[in-house]
């Protein structure tokens, strides 16, 4: 006896089913996708919420930053390196590859976050290198001049700068988004950059890189950071105009876009309930963890990788 058309769509269905159901939780228990040399955690998270700026230290579970699989092979030997908002998160794990990679780092911190800056100053002298710890918000545009100044007083130059500082609170009604916050919002996320490009560059020989942190949220929006996915649109636009601008003094600039991320950034911005599943609803499903970032900002920093490469935005963000 002949199937019918009914029947074979059925057999279909179901084996497509069963295919499905037995996919589930590839990857991982909760079905997040491990592709690196190292398992990484994925949600739940223990639900937590911290006061901003946020603390790395009191982060559970601990991000991940190390990177112990990466071995440097002299990609930015001999150059120096300005990192802002260093002390956790991304700018630690850019500031150890930098440093594993042959650069003396210098990297910029607000006031209440001396002990996760002492982490990042001890991994850098560790891979060999020296390390500036400065402290001050890039906001304001004299302290940028200081901290450019301040690096150059110790070591001569500065190679390369990583704008990546940067302010985030989720606002779901934004008829409440109030002045202030917008404000702070702008000033720490595109004045910020801005401030920090024209105080390095005096100081920026031909073969310099600027490599500036924006974000998915400025490639597809987010309803409920409307205010930081404008700074991050913003820093993308900045990126392209900026390398066409500087591309005759053979310096270049690019960007890194990263995805959910699990850094203190976030559990600082949402309630302990939502951080608790944070990246759940990535392709990944889970954050990435600072070390995943990390080679980006050494891609795009060093000459010997990108010497053709200017106003690119890498997306990073575990899948579109």
């Amino acid at each position: 006896m002949t199937d019918t058309a009914e029947q074979r769509q059925r057999q279909v269905q179901r084996d497509v089913a069963k295919d499905s159901a037995d996919a589930v939780g590839d990857g991982d228990g909760d079905g997040a996708i491990q592709a690196g040399a190292r398992h990484y955690p994925a949600p739940p998270f223990p639900e937590q919420h911290q006061k901003k700026p946020g603390s790395e230290a009191d982060l559970d579970p601990a991000p991940m930053w190390q990177a112990p699989y990466y071995k440097g092979s002299g990609k930015l030997q001999g150059k120096v390196a300005l990192v802002t908002g260093g002390d956790s998160g991304i700018g630690r794990a850019v500031a150890v590859l930098f440093a594993r990679e042959g650069a003396d780092v210098a990297f910029s911190h607000l006031g209440e976050e001396e002990e996760d800056a002492r982490v990042t100053q001890e991994a850098v002298e560790a891979e060999g290198r020296q390390c500036l710890v400065l402290t001050g918000d890039v906001a304001d545009r004299d302290t940028c001049r200081q901290h450019a100044e301040a690096v150059v007083q110790m070591f001569g130059q500065i190679d390369i700068l990583v704008n990546n500082a940067a302010f985030q609170v989720h606002r779901t009604d934004f008829a409440e988004l109030s002045p202030e916050h917008f404000e702070l919002t702008l000033k720490t996320n595109l004045f910020g950059y801005f401030y920090m490009a024209q105080a390095v560059l005096p100081h920026m020989p031909r073969g310099g890189a600027i490599v500036n942190t924006g974000s998915v949220t400025g490639l597809q929006g987010s309803k409920e950071l409307v205010d930081y996915s404008m700074t991050k649109g913003g820093i993308h636009a900045f990126t392209r105009s900026l390398s066409g601008n500087l591309l005759g003094r053979g310096i270049r600039v690019n960007a890194v876009a990263p995805g959910p991320v699990w850094t203190p950034l976030n559990p600082s911005d949402r309630s302990a309930g939502e951080v608790a599943h944070f990246g759940a609803k990535s392709k990944m499903k889970r954050p990435a963890q600072p070390e995943e970032l990390a080679p980006a900002y050494v891609f795009l920093a060093s000459s010997h990788c990108s010497s053709y490469i200017t106003g690119e935005i890498l997306p990073v963000i575990g899948g579109y």
